[in-house]
């Protein structure tokens, strides 16, 4: 007897995840793999923050919060929001979860009916359409282009709109095209999204402070205020405070919202752990220096691999313009052979190549929604990486 779900039909495994159980796999037989697959800073969590937690554990500051995050926490959260979005929330408009992603899943749960359509824009982060099936939704693909720097177009968004459209979630910068909208493209958005009263707007800022070539960082709570009665900001401290581990995220709209997201939480995993919160608010509030020693580390990186796919030929990667990432075209490789006489048919194949030919572990374009194209995770070492586009380099001459 089948005693799956239906719904687990529709639904996979993270694929950034399952590339790199794979490269651990091999690694841990003795392969040597560059494992570029999942989006993991390489730094360590900076110390005050690590201090901060001990302390916290030490005071006995051990037991349950509040299910949707401690006072210190969402003050935390709130001084964050104002004093670098110039953004101003009260309590009950913050939610504070077990990552980033839990506060999507939590928003998609609490509004999500059979049918609702929710608008991803390719090349997406891979998780978004597999939430919403999860959920009962359906997800609606809006395409982008690699000229367009992968930004969605107002004409591309008013297209795809139906009366059945609840959510549009935009990611900014972009996993994986590393995408990053001004002032002025979020406000034509918003614009478009002002005569739909029936889409909410899902903003997940996640790569926020990494953000390459002097650029500014605009919320687009803070460039569409008009729509803040429909807007959830999401946000967290895995990515700029190289705190994966810790599993802290937060999302900031409206207070009915956030207090059907946090009844979901207080049905599944009730608050998130004491002392990552204690952690969170040090990160929050504390010395901020670290973000731009690490922004720095990450756009050098990017230029690394940005030089070195350059000179490969068959592939094509337009600089990106922030978070750490490098989404690279490979159309010119397709239907290319391998010298054990395999066709590469599609980007699957190509990184299927990369993984057993060069021992380069990447995910393929497909997973976001946009082919031909694979990702690389530009957050390892200066070393990975030139040891990695070597390996593409020499992989990629084998074919014929």
């Amino acid at each position: 007897m089948n005693i799956l779900a239906n719904r687990m039909k529709l639904v996979k495994p993270s694929p950034s995840m399952v590339v790199s159980q794979a490269a651990k796999a091999l690694i841990a037989k003795g392969v040597d793999v560059a494992d570029l697959g999942l989006g993991e800073p390489d730094f360590d969590t900076p110390r005050h923050i690590i201090d901060a937690a001990h302390q916290a554990a030490l005071a006995g500051n051990t037991r349950y919060t509040a299910t949707g995050g401690a006072a210190a926490t969402k003050d935390a959260v709130a001084h964050k929001f104002q004093t670098e979005n110039g953004l101003t929330y009260a309590h009950d408009e913050i939610i504070v979860s077990n990552g980033a992603k839990q506060v999507i899943f939590n928003a998609l749960m609490a509004t999500l009916e059979a049918g609702d359509e929710v608008l991803t824009v390719a090349p997406y982060f891979v998780s978004y359409p597999d939430m919403v099936l999860m959920l009962g939704g359906s997800p609606i693909t809006v395409m982008t282009t690699q000229e367009g720097g992968f930004k969605l177009t107002p004409e591309a968004l008013e297209a795809a709109i139906t009366p059945r459209t609840k959510w549009i979630i935009l990611n900014m910068p972009g996993n994986p095209g590393g995408a990053v909208y001004s002032q002025a493209e979020l406000v034509a958005l918003g614009a478009v999204l002002a005569r739909h009263p029936q889409v909410h707007i899902l903003s997940d800022e996640i790569y926020e402070h990494i953000i390459f070539d002097g650029r500014d960082f605009v919320s687009f709570g803070k460039a569409c205020p008009d729509l803040r009665d429909r807007t959830l900001i999401v946000n967290g401290v895995s990515k700029a405070y190289a705190m994966t581990g810790w599993r802290i995220g937060y999302g900031a709209g409206p207070a009915a919202l956030i207090k059907a997201m946090t009844t979901v939480q207080s049905q599944s995993t009730t608050n998130v752990c004491s002392i990552a919160q204690a952690a969170t608010v040090a990160a929050l509030t504390g010395p901020q220096d670290h973000i731009k020693t690490f922004c720095e580390a990450f756009e050098r990186r990017r230029n690394l691999v940005v030089e070195g796919i350059a000179g490969i030929a068959g592939l094509v990667l337009s600089p990106p313009d922030g978070a750490f990432y490098a989404y690279i075209n490979c159309a010119a490789i397709i239907g290319k052979t391998t010298p054990d006489g395999d066709v590469i048919t599609d980007d699957a194949a190509f990184t299927k190549f990369l993984l057993d030919h060069a021992q380069v572990a990447a995910v393929p374009g497909q997973a976001y929604g946009l082919s031909p194209y694979f990702r690389l995770s530009t957050a390892t070492s200066d070393e990975v990486l030139s040891i990695a586009i070597s390996r593409i380099s020499n992989a990629v001459q084998q074919l014929s």
